[in-house]
Formats: C-alpha cells, sequence, structure tokens
C-alpha cells in the first residue's frame, strides 16, 4: 500500500480519460449549480495533483477562457434579439434590418429567460473548455505522445503540438514577466506591450522552429513504400470507422435521435476504425524506450471520470427537470442528491493518487549518493 502512494506521474491518457468523463457529463445538464460543482472539482484535483511542469500552468488561462465565453454567450443574446419570454428586463432601441434579413433582430426587447438560457449554454460550453484545460495541466504531452498508437502517430503529434500552445504561451509570459521584473521595467501600455509581446512572439517562433528542426532530424514523416491500393483501403476503412463513431456519439449524447443511430453505430464505426488503425499501424516502425504502463491509480482516475458520465447519463432519464431547469417558468435550479454525489466521484484522484514526482528528484539522488 505505501508503494501506491509513492511520488510519480500518471499516464497522461488517465488524465485525459477523467476530463472527457467530467466533460461528458457537463454536456448533460445546464443546472448551473452542478456545472460548478464539476468545475470545482476539476480545480480541486489540478490544484492537488499538477506539478510544476510549464503545461501545468495554463489552467488559469482556461479558466479565464471560460469566463469569456459565458459572457460573450450572454453578449450575444443582448445584440441578437432577446425577446424569448415574457419577463422583459431590459428594452433596447431595435435597430431596423432589410428583409432579407428577416429572422434576425439587433437589439430590442430583452427578457430575463433569455439572458439566462444564455448563460447556461455559456456556462455548459465553458465547464466542457474548462474540463479539457484540466487534463492539459495534468497531463504530459510528450508522454501522451509516446503513448499513441503507432496508426495515430502523425495525427496525435499535430494535436499535441496544438495542445501545448496555451501551456507554452503561459511559461513564456511568466518568464519575460519575470525577467522585466528583475530589470525594473515601468513605463506606459504602449511600452508594455512592446517589451512583453513581442519577446513572446519570439519565443514562440523559436520554440517552433526548434520542434521542426528535431522532428525533421529524426526523421519525422518518412516512411517506407506501401502499396496504393492498401493505403486507399486504410485510408477508406478509417474514415468510415471515424464516420461512425462520431454519430454514434452525437446519437449517444442526444436523446432525441433515433436509438438505432447511438449504439449500433458506434459499435460498428469503432469495429471498423479498430480495424483500420490496426492495418495502418503495421506500416509504422516506431520504437519506445521505457514504454508507460498503467496501474492501479490510473485505472481509479479513469473509472472516477468514467463514474461520473454514468451517472449523469443514468440520471439525466430519471429526473431530467433538476439536470435542465425550465426556462418558461423562472425559479431557482433544483438540485438532486445523486447527480450532486456523482459529480463528486471526480474529486476522488486528488486523494487517491499519488502525488507528482518533484522535480530534479532523480538529480538530487545522485548528489545525496
Amino acid at each position: 500500500m505505501t508503494a501506491y502512494f509513492l511520488p510519480r506521474d500518471l499516464h497522461p491518457a488517465a488524465w485525459w480519460v477523467w476530463a472527457l468523463g467530467l466533460a461528458v457529463a457537463a454536456t448533460r445538464t445546464t443546472n448551473p449549480w452542478l456545472l460548478l460543482t464539476i468545475i470545482a472539482v476539476a480545480g480541486y484535483v489540478v490544484v492537488a495533483r499538477r506539478s510544476e511542469a510549464p503545461w501545468a500552468l495554463a489552467f488559469r488561462l482556461y479558466l479565464i477562457l471560460g469566463v469569456w465565453i459565458v459572457v460573450i454567450r450572454v453578449f450575444f443574446r443582448l445584440v441578437f434579439g432577446g425577446a424569448e419570454g415574457s419577463t422583459i428586463v431590459l428594452r433596447l432601441p431595435e435597430i431596423p434590418l432589410p428583409e432579407w434579413a428577416a429572422g434576425i433582430r439587433l437589439f430590442g426587447d430583452v427578457s430575463a429567460e433569455s439572458l439566462l438560457g444564455g448563460f447556461y449554454d455559456g456556462l455548459r460550453l465553458a465547464t466542457m473548455v474548462i474540463c479539457l484545460g484540466a487534463a492539459n495541466a495534468l497531463a504530459n504531452p510528450k508522454r501522451l505522445l509516446k503513448a499513441m498508437p503507432p496508426a495515430l502517430y502523425e495525427v496525435g503529434t499535430a494535436v499535441i503540438v496544438a495542445l501545448s500552445v496555451f501551456p507554452q504561451l503561459a511559461e513564456s509570459v511568466l518568464r519575460v514577466r519575470r525577467a522585466r521584473k528583475l530589470r525594473g521595467g515601468t513605463g506606459k501600455r504602449t511600452q508594455v506591450l512592446h517589451s512583453v509581446m513581442i519577446p513572446i512572439l519570439e519565443d514562440a517562433l523559436s520554440r517552433s522552429l526548434q520542434l521542426a528542426a528535431s522532428m525533421d532530424s529524426r526523421g519525422y514523416g518518412r516512411a517506407g513504400l506501401v502499396e496504393a491500393r492498401q493505403r486507399v483501403l486504410t485510408g477508406t476503412m478509417m474514415i468510415v470507422g471515424l464516420i461512425g463513431v462520431c454519430v454514434g456519439i452525437y446519437a449517444t449524447l442526444d436523446g432525441s435521435t433515433p436509438r438505432f443511430l447511438a449504439a449500433p453505430v458506434l459499435s460498428v464505426g469503432l469495429l471498423i476504425g479498430l480495424i483500420g488503425f490496426r492495418m495502418a499501424g503495421r506500416r509504422v516502425q516506431r520504437t519506445r524506450y521505457r514504454p508507460d504502463r498503467w496501474h492501479l491509480p490510473e485505472i481509479v482516475v479513469a473509472l472516477s471520470g468514467l463514474g461520473v458520465a454514468a451517472v449523469l447519463f443514468v440520471t439525466s432519464s430519471v429526473d431530467p427537470t433538476n439536470l435542465n431547469p425550465s426556462l418558461i417558468q423562472l425559479s431557482w435550479p433544483l438540485l438532486s442528491w445523486e447527480p450532486l454525489l456523482g459529480v463528486l466521484i471526480g474529486v476522488l484522484p486528488a486523494f487517491l493518487t499519488p502525488i507528482p514526482e518533484p522535480p530534479f528528484a532523480a538529480l538530487e539522488e545522485e548528489v545525496a549518493a
């Protein structure tokens, strides 16, 4: 049991499964209490289990992005007509539009129901973004790239490089601000813009060039000759499988779609996609140094995220009113114990997983020896 809690970094895929479980749970509800609880759970786990690596500093940016998402959704309800409802809270002058723009209204009366609907939708989208930001702050993108299957290696590299933009920018901002304070830099806002933004962009460009040079030196993108027929067959199976998976996931999340588009299409698409990935992976020769293994803490993390999604799926059919508050009759959103306890399952990784390995731990051991 002592070895279970020894400091170490967990497998990045476990954190992504956990975060995706929270994000899927957020798609099943517009209840602000549950959505705020999901944000609190994600934030608590990030604070308790994030490391001191550069990518762990990006969670604050995702929180700011979530706030902006909510503000923009409510602002759009003000601009593009928000009179859906009987409780008018604001009367703005309406701007007339030509006939070809029928159905679109600028300003005018704004109802409380419309503003509340925009707030609910924006908070749900912001919660999903924050959950993905939590995964980005907890998972090591380099280890995640190493764990990608051979068939998805090239696509996974592009996705992981894109996901690493926010962490790298956060690290660059902190480094430039620290250097500026050490030099005693003060001045007007325009001077601050030149002294901060230009070094950040320069640092981002140099990192991109270093990444491109390192990938080229390691032979990235070079592959052996493959028959055209096999390439077409493999690509077709992967595309058909991904389409089936997308349709199946959408039908599963949307309760109004026919049920034959949910589990059957998802299963068939997943099977075809796995066969295509298997065929594509045979022609990609890649070695792994010290491959990551899943242990009991990784399983606990993944099951906690999947448990949150499962509970929200079950309770959405039992008590849909509490998960999606009514916008017809305005009242305080109700909160049931079942979905609340289900969301709180997601906080278990903060207590049942080992803390991250401290930086330079191996160097300290060598110096002590």
